[in-house]
């Protein structure tokens, strides 16, 4: 049996649409495929119970007969932490915690793809990082990464030198058009020439990389005060809290953003409207705009979302759903497949599991 345990050097990478589109590809080639994420991090609850979605996700889509309790053996949850720091938590006995469910999980298949919990070093106060994970399992590791600038690449040298020999490679996901060329003609050499084999290169997709003005509002349950393009995607929050001037030359340089300000703040508000990356404002605190404020988001067609919260809390959970936002569903995993199919070696990423269940490519 070939395990194979997807992991990312920071959080938001795409790595549970990866991770599961990947299961998906190995069972199109025939494969018996499990699943496991040691590490529960993205928590809600459900039941009564504190679970991670991703789980969930993973025993629906795959058609898993498991328990949460065995594909989500350890709920890495602020309370599991504080524990843990209070060296209340046994490392030893988690280790034997995770290993039993992996053998259970992993009986009859023929690959089990393993989730990593947040980002790599996730884990490090119960000495179960993802690379621990991948040494306790025997598992090759691919490591999800994205790319905006060369300072990312310091960031994977030192995720690839924490994994070590398990590394089968990497995966850079929801790359922008804009760095493309320098990541092919730069970085990918640069990567192979010291032995890091670079999978695949999965280009943004903007539809995976935030969230409509409309989702936002019901998930905020958000008064909508404005007319405006609700359909717009957003992927950034800027707060305002500063003045109107330099308000203006910042937002002028941002795009697909949402500005999160008090109520109270008119001259800030219209100082955002008129930026052209700004989508959407948040009003918080309830209190409702200037009619000159509502006319003028009109007149630009900017939806304004009112909430009743302050602007810390409106902010936390708008980006809470712009990060939930991008994998949770079918749909979402499906179109990572054909991504993966596309931009990426298959073959490579599922390791040595076609050839050891028999299978020939035609």
């Amino acid at each position: 049996m070939n395990t194979i345990l997807v992991t990312a050097t920071e959080e938001s990478t795409g790595k549970t649409a990866v991770a599961l589109a990947l299961a998906r590809l190995a069972q199109e080639r025939g494969l018996s495929v499990g699943y496991m994420k040691p590490k529960g991090t993205r928590l809600q609850s459900n039941v009564g119970k504190t679970l991670d979605a991703d789980p969930m996700l993973a025993r629906e889509l795959l058609e898993l007969d498991a328990e949460m309790h065995e594909l989500e053996p350890i709920v890495y949850s602020p309370t599991f932490i504080q524990q843990a720091i209070r060296g209340r938590e046994s490392s030893d006995e988690l280790r034997e915690q995770v290993r039993e469910s992996f053998d259970s999980l992993a009986e009859g298949h023929d690959l089990m793809i393993i989730e990593g919990g947040g980002k790599l070093t996730t884990g490090g106060i119960v000495e179960l990082t993802d690379p621990d994970v991948a040494e306790l399992l025997d598992a090759k590791v691919l490591l999800i990464s994205h790319y905006r600038n060369g300072s990312d690449v310091d960031d994977l040298l030192a995720a690839v030198n924490d994994v070590g020999d398990r590394l089968s490679g990497v995966l850079f996901n929801a790359v922008a058009n804009t760095d493309f060329d320098p990541l092919d003609t730069d970085v990918v050499p640069f990567l192979e020439g010291r032995g890091i084999p670079v999978l695949g290169v999965v280009p943004r997709q903007q539809d995976l990389a935030g969230v409509t003005v409309g989702q936002l509002a019901t998930e905020l349950n958000a008064e909508v005060l404005t007319g405006g393009d609700t359909d717009a995607f957003v992927e950034r929050f800027l707060v305002g809290a500063m003045s109107g001037d330099k308000a203006l030359r910042h937002l002028r340089r941002t795009k697909d953003a949402v500005l999160v300000t008090g109520g109270d703040r008119p001259d800030l508000q219209t100082v955002a409207l008129e930026a052209p990356g700004v989508k959407c404002l948040i009003l918080t605190g309830g209190f409702r705009p200037p009619g000159a404020v509502i006319g003028k988001a009109e007149e630009k067609n900017v939806p304004i979302l009112l909430v009743q919260g302050d602007t810390l809390t409106a902010i936390e959970r708008a980006e809470d759903v712009v990060r939930s936002g991008r994998t949770r569903d079918e749909e979402t995993v499906e179109r990572m497949r054909g991504l993966l199919h596309d931009h990426a070696d298959v073959d490579a990423l599922l390791g040595d599991s076609r050839e050891e269940n028999g299978e020939n490519e035609e």
